[in-house]
């Protein structure tokens, strides 16, 4: 099956305590059906000094479940669902609400 969301989509998130808020995927685990989106799920990690890292309290984003994330339309911003259709022998994926084919 096609993946819906890709790395380096802008999706907005649906549920959770980061409700609303937009961001671009940076990884997606499909095996685990997770995303890693920037800059949203932040918590504290209290890191420990190695010889290449530097000490402290960091912050990092931590996974989220794929169905509390959707493809943001590339019209409105808003959440869509994703769907795909050919065009010119090639499969590509559209949002639903508008009908735009997204790039990637």
């Amino acid at each position: 099956m096609a993946a819906k969301i890709k790395k380096g989509d802008k999706v907005v998130i649906l549920a959770g305590r980061d409700r609303g808020a937009n961001g671009e995927v940076i990884k997606v685990m499909p095996k685990d059906d997770r995303v890693i989106v920037r800059g949203v799920n932040l918590v504290k990690k209290h890191q420990r000094q190695t010889q290449t890292e530097q000490g402290g309290i960091i912050s990092k984003e931590m996974p989220l479940h794929i169905s509390n994330v959707a493809l943001a339309d590339p019209k409105t911003g808003k959440a869509t669902r994703v769907g795909f259709k050919i065009e010119n022998d090639k499969k590509v994926r559209f949002a639903k609400a508008s009908g735009e084919v997204i790039d990637g």
